[in-house]
């Protein structure tokens, strides 16, 4: 990709996320992810129907009329996003690929977070660290996580979510809001999300394609695993086939929703076919 059509996708995605994140998710994003706790803002006159636990005695009786202590939540937050550059994130059978939404919904987290004056980091991901973006402020940070999202080439085509947590969790010691964005292809990482659910604000984000849950009826497919490199046909005319490899890939979704309930990590699914406005709002809900 030449760097003026890469500078043109940014600007596109930086349009539409930014134009999301404004409208729609800064005071869901606010509500959902508090603040380190609570700071002294100022004293002010009592008011009818003010809470008489928050009045300030000492100035009280300096003033000769009541007054109450007023907090603030102290707001600043570092935000970080994990997300997976494998070989199944190029994945997409209705328009727009994994990868595709991996970097929308990266804009409109790291935009969200900007305006709320928060720090924003990144690990890209495969089988191995592709890129580690340490958190800070700023428009231009946030632009320089979309623009690798979306200029770099994996060295490796796996999936090492292990890896990626532990990477994470060694590198970030204060408490961090943090979003992994994958399909959760592979296994092996339960006790690192659980460590990662205690220790941090948590949220996992599961990406999926209609092609991860129904196979369609168009014979002899010729199918190539993007991740092992491995060639293999699938008779998809066959109902029972169809039937197996659905009944598969739904005992596979029933795990990862237990793997998350267990690690105490918040959970929904984006799927590349349907807008993710509503999912993510929801969320976001939940946790207000």
């Amino acid at each position: 990709m030449d760097t003026s059509e890469l500078l043109k996708r940014v600007r596109r995605v930086e349009i539409k996320s930014r134009g999301l994140s404004d409208r729609i998710f800064s005071g869901q994003y606010h509500s959902a992810f508090k603040g380190r706790g609570m700071a002294f803002s100022e004293n002010r006159e009592y008011q009818p129907g003010d809470d008489v636990r928050a009045i300030n005695w000492n100035v009280t009786a300096r003033m000769g009329t009541p007054y109450l202590k007023v907090f603030e939540e102290e707001r600043e937050l570092t935000v970080f996003i994990i997300a997976d550059i494998s070989g199944s994130i190029d994945i997409g059978t209705r328009g727009s690929t994994k990868r595709d939404r991996i970097t929308e919904l990266a804009a409109v987290l790291g935009f969200s977070a900007l305006g709320n004056n928060d720090k924003v980091g990144a690990i890209l991901f495969s089988d191995r660290i592709e890129r580690f973006i340490p958190p800070k402020k700023g428009k231009s940070h946030v632009l320089r996580i979309i623009r690798e999202l979306l200029e770099i080439t994996p060295e490796g085509k796996g999936t090492d979510i292990p890896g990626a947590l532990d990477h994470f969790l060694s590198a970030m010691k204060k408490r961090t809001v943090a979003f992994i964005l994958s399909d959760f292809v592979g296994d092996g990482y339960e006790n690192l999300l659980k460590r990662a659910g205690k220790k941090h604000d948590f949220v996992a984000l599961q990406i999926e394609d209609p092609i991860d849950l129904e196979m369609p009826n168009i014979g002899f497919l010729h199918m190539h695993d993007p991740e092992t490199g491995e060639d293999m046909w699938f008779k998809s005319q066959s109902k029972k086939a169809r039937a197996n490899y659905k009944a598969d890939e739904l005992d596979r979704k029933s795990k990862l929703e237990k793997i998350f309930s267990k690690s105490g990590v918040d959970h929904t699914v984006i799927r590349t076919d349907r807008d993710f406005v509503q999912p993510l709002m929801q969320l976001f809900d939940r946790r207000g």
